[in-house]
């Protein structure tokens, strides 16, 4: 038999836990994808599979992560303009935080 070192499973970035519904599982999509720039409701429910965004959000600040957000206005895939939607970003600095 041969000493082959594999890599560790747990940590490859493939295993995003894309489909699941848990809460931790949505919260770590939600800051992996903020930790790349910005991202809004629209995106993170379609691509990530979150469908409550800001209840996430909220989480992820109590937890201590400072995540701004600004309103813009979006277009949705139906052709609908949708004015106030959050786009959530990693802010700086933790006291920009507060908002």
């Amino acid at each position: 038999m041969t000493d082959t070192k594999k890599a560790d499973q747990q940590a490859s970035p493939k295993k995003t836990q894309l489909h699941s519904t848990s809460v931790e599982a949505q919260r770590a999509r939600l800051l992996t994808r903020l930790r790349m720039g910005a991202l809004d409701t629209f995106t993170a429910r379609r691509e990530l599979h979150v469908m409550h965004p800001g209840g996430r959000i909220k989480e992820l600040r109590t937890a201590g992560h400072p995540i701004r957000t600004e309103r813009v206005t979006l277009t949705d895939e139906d052709g609908i303009t949708h004015n106030g939607v959050a786009l959530y970003y990693l802010s700086s600095t933790s006291a920009e935080a507060t908002e």
